[in-house]
């Protein structure tokens, strides 16, 4: 660990020296000055902190300086001679003036200079693309989102399952990319606290810009998640003077559920100032049953949720000159939920039921403070320093009540919860010449957690006597330090890059219960592991429309929170859920490959993919062992052996005429699945003991494939009209087989005031009430089921976009995905 500081110290030394040697030293020759004034061309105002850059014939820069509040500038000390002053600023295009400086003309004014806005830099401004496009670059296929897929919802979490290879469980609000959970979802490159299912329902559709899928991530990223990486980017809003938007929302179908957000921003000189709120408030009615094969009986559910939250931003952006600013902002998420669920089975000749109550409270805060540093004009050479802590807390009571129950009595459960994670990270970027670029990155991460659990129940020991439920005590903490280095090289036809990370981890869990007559029970468990992540990139253009491409990485999946929690997560009166503490971590090993085709009226993009998967986390069903004859079972999960995962994709944008588009993909993933399952080998099931049950190794061969395709129908300017529909087909899991599902959704958009500042949305989603998840299995029961939720909902939005004047993007990295960040968005 010292050796790791005391590295990072010196790298971090040497960059900022290599600062200073950029600086070009006196000399005793003649010197010129060189006046003038920057203005934007349209709006006829000056534009402060425009780069102006002074080179010799050869184009080695001599010297620079950027301009004034008022758009002046002054650049004195110049060696005479010939030389070009060159005028850059991000958004507009590079003026460019030669200039001789000798006797008599030492002093030249060049006058005022009107720059024209660059047609590339629409991207930087806050208006959303008509129709939504697929694009495959060499690590990522980037989604960006028009007013198409906009009108598909109202959130993030909406359209989500429009996306190719992207699955959202409607019950859990999990995120799955080709058939994988183990995923991790980012917001302009960065990680939250805040529960994924509650983050997406903050974010409006309309802020957001692209989406992007990276399945193979370099080593520049962090290692985490199988299946990759979904990074949410938001719409930049960094123009000059005030602006900002505002987006309200309402979505019914049993129940109204509301959303709104607002973001401002206001920029003057050397400080960019921002703010944002937005809020999600409703309620959630989902319901279901399984049957129970074996023994006759059924389960009824009916859960609703009534939930609030809310989430504040607020940041600044110092330019300190041309080559240094300072960013930091604040997230604060607060959120407050009230669960009622209602479980009601039936045996025959008797009836039993619970009934749950839930109260749950909990707060997010992020803070976050980055310095850039550009070691000269062109901006490539770049150091990046940023400190980034997270911290949430969560308090969370549950009533359990029961009718018709022999066992358990009543009781309550409470659940606090405290967790923080605090990251450290220096990126630097050098580029070796045109062709060449070297990235180099140091990180430290170190994340710690503390749940306690305390309940009024009862529960059996080990003899079968009942005894008052233990309380818990489980800390968990994870130390990375990591470094990393990339080097790309474009070679005419030709590119590549090639990387590596390393990884130290130290990962550490104590669970302690403690019993009522005073004793307790300390479980520990260490894992200390070094691992290499490498990874490779090639890409071959072989003419203007055809581009084929190869990666290889290795990524690892790291058990989350609630997989090694032994606390119990949530239960039923048949079914109890508990973590692992001794879980440990799975790798994989991805192989890509894919060819991208542009057509004339659009683009297709195909791909196959394979992994290797080592100990492989699953879930494991066994039997309660507290009161086996009630046939109760425990969902868990476990390591087991190397599995394979493989499958293709396929995706394309395409406009038949001016007035439609449509996007559609398929792809169709295979992944061994491998969980342990136990039974009961008894006829006498009232007097089952713990040595009549079987515990067995199931192995499934899942093919899964899902079709998208979503139409975009422009009736007008400002009128247009959507049809999505999208299929997922059978998929076969340890447990049970869960049939087909298919939905069809419309909508409509339109656009209003001057400059199509506003715009209402309406859209009607699962026209044919289809959504309904479900499923049967035979382990470790005989069953089948459903559960259904508020899929046939109808949404109407309306979006106002306010304020005016020139904007520039801010040149502030993103750490993640090495995007640029300004003002506006959410995280």
């Amino acid at each position: 660990m010292k050796h790791f500081i005391s590295l990072s110290i010196l790298l971090f030394a040497f960059f900022s020296l290599s600062a200073y040697a950029n600086t070009p030293e006196p000399n005793d020759a003649k010197k010129g000055t060189v006046f003038g004034k920057v203005l934007d061309a349209k709006l006829k105002q000056p534009l402060p902190y425009v780069n102006v850059i002074i080179k010799d014939t050869k184009g080695k820069t001599l010297t620079g300086g950027i301009t004034l509040d008022d758009g002046s500038f002054k650049i004195e000390k110049i060696e005479e001679g010939s030389v070009t002053v060159s005028i850059q600023y991000i958004g507009y295009k590079t003026f460019n003036k030669t200039i001789v400086l000798k006797k008599g003309n030492y002093n030249v004014n060049i006058g005022n200079i009107y720059l024209e806005e660059e047609a590339e830099s629409l991207e930087a401004v806050t208006v959303v693309a008509e129709v939504s496009t697929i694009q495959q670059k060499v690590d990522r296929k980037v989604i960006t989102i028009g007013k198409d897929l906009t009108t598909a919802g109202a959130t993030a979490s909406d359209i989500m399952n429009n996306l190719p290879s992207v699955n959202v469980d409607q019950q859990t609000g999990n995120i799955s990319l080709r058939g994988n959970e183990n995923v991790r979802v980012m917001v302009d490159g960065k990680l939250s606290n805040v529960p994924v299912a509650q983050l997406l329902r903050q974010i409006p559709s309309t802020a957001i810009k692209s989406i992007e899928l990276i399945t193979n991530p370099s080593a520049k990223y962090n290692p985490e998640g199988m299946s990759g990486i979904i990074n949410i980017k938001l719409h930049k809003n960094t123009k000059l003077g005030f602006n900002g938007n505002l987006n309200v929302g309402l979505t019914k179908e049993i129940f109204a559920k509301f959303n709104s957000s607002v973001d401002m921003n206001y920029r003057n000189g050397k400080l960019n100032f921002y703010g944002n709120y937005g809020n999600n408030i409703g309620k959630y009615d989902n319901f279901g049953y399984i049957d129970r094969l074996d023994d006759d009986s059924r389960q009824d559910f009916i859960f609703n949720n009534n939930n609030n939250s809310h989430l504040y931003k607020f940041g600044v952006d110092f330019y300190l000159n041309d080559k240094n600013t300072i960013s930091a902002f604040t997230n604060q998420n607060t959120f407050s939920g009230k669960g009622f669920g209602d479980t009601f089975i039936t045996f025959p000749g008797f009836n039993q039921s619970q009934l749950f109550q839930n109260i749950s409270d909990n707060l997010s805060s992020q803070y976050n403070i980055a310095y850039k540093h550009i070691f000269n004009e062109d901006e490539d050479e770049t150091l990046d320093v940023e400190f980034d802590f997270n911290d949430f807390k969560n308090d969370e009571v549950a009533n359990f009540n029961f009718v018709n129950f022999s066992f358990p009595p009543n009781y309550v459960d409470n659940v606090n919860t405290q967790r923080d994670q605090t990251t450290v990270n220096a990126d630097y970027v050098k580029p070796i010449n045109e062709k060449t670029k070297l990235e180099v990155g140091i990180e430290a991460r170190l994340f710690n957690s503390d749940i306690d659990y305390t309940s009024s129940g009862q529960t059996f020991d080990a003899q079968g006597n009942i005894i008052p439920t233990p309380s818990t005590d489980f800390t968990y903490s994870r130390d990375i330090y990591s470094a990393y280095a990339t080097l790309g090289k474009t070679l005419e036809k030709w590119s590549y890059q090639i990387g590596v990370r390393l990884e130290q981890v130290s990962e550490n869990a104590d669970a302690t219960q403690f019993f009522a007559n005073g004793t307790s029970e300390f479980i520990p468990f260490e894992n200390d592991y070094f691992q290499v992540y490498p990874s490779v990139f090639i890409s071959y253009k072989s003419t203007e429309k055809n581009t084929y491409q190869f990666s290889a990485s290795r990524r690892v999946d790291r058990p989350g929170l609630q997989q090694v929690n032994p606390i119990r997560e949530w239960s039923t009166p048949r079914v109890s859920s508990f973590g692992n503490p001794q879980l440990l971590p799975q790798f994989t090993n991805s192989v890509e490959l894919n060819y991208t085709r542009k057509l004339k009226k659009g683009s297709i993009t195909g791909g196959v993919f394979f992994r290797l998967i080592e100990d492989n986390i699953n879930r494991f069903v066994r039997i309660d062992r507290t009161n086996i004859p009630a046939g109760n079972t425990i969902l868990t999960y476990d390591n087991f052996d190397n599995t394979t995962a493989y499958g293709i994709e396929l995706s394309s944008n395409y406009s038949p005429t001016k007035w439609w588009s449509l996007n559609g993909s398929f792809d169709l993933y295979s992944q061994e699945q491998q969980g342990v399952t136990e039974t009961i080998e008894t006829n006498d099931l009232a007097n089952a003991t713990e040595d009549d049950i079987i515990a067995q190794t199931v192995k499934v061969d899942n093919l899964v494939w899902n079709l998208r395709l979503f139409n975009n129908f422009k009736a007008t300017k400002k009128l247009s009209f959507s049809l999505f529909t999208m299929y997922r087909g059978e998929e076969k899991g340890v447990q049970f087989i869960r049939k087909p599902m298919f939905m069809l959704n419309t909508g409509m958009r339109y656009s209003f005031l001057e400059e199509q500042r506003a715009t209402f949305s309406f859209n009607y989603s699962d026209i044919l009430n289809t959504m309904q998840f479900e499923f049967e299995g035979d382990t470790p029961f005989p069953s089948v089921g459903q559960f259904n939720w508020e899929s046939n909902t109808w949404n109407i939005a309306l979006s106002y976009r306010f304020g005016g004047g020139k904007y520039r993007a801010l040149r502030r990295k993103q750490r993640d995905d090495n995007t640029k960040e300004g003002s506006g968005g959410f995280f």
